[in-house]
């Protein structure tokens, strides 16, 4: 295995125990669910949600799918920790602009991003 292969793992382990502390978070401080109530819910054994949990799981697409609407929370908070509000603010900073203005600076950012790397 190389060095990087062996970064990598760390980070993906790293995450998986990320989200399983913010699962547990939004089933003890926001739903106040025990395990076995928002296992019932999302699809799950108990036993399964506690290795979610404790970073020694993944839930699979539905089971995400089914905290999100229990929640209210963003799959990408749930995944990864991104704020939830910054969708909405983004969302609401660009509906003055039409689509293809929104292409064009997306665009532009693309070629500046690649410019900066290249200095």
């Amino acid at each position: 295995m190389k060095r990087n292969d062996s970064s990598i793992i760390n980070q993906e382990k790293t995450e998986q125990v990320k989200r399983g502390k913010r699962i547990k978070e939004i089933r003890e401080n926001e739903l106040h669910m025990n395990k076995t109530e928002l296992a019932k819910e999302i699809g799950i054994s108990s036993q399964f949600l506690g290795l979610v949990e404790d970073g020694k799981g993944n839930l699979v697409y539905r089971s995400i799918e089914k905290l999100r609407d229990l929640s209210g929370h963003s799959a990408d908070y749930i995944l990864y920790g991104l704020d939830d509000n910054n969708i909405e603010k983004t969302k609401e900073l660009l509906k003055n602009y039409s689509e293809s203005e929104i292409i064009e600076t997306m665009d532009f950012i693309k070629h500046f991003v690649m410019l900066i790397r290249n200095i």
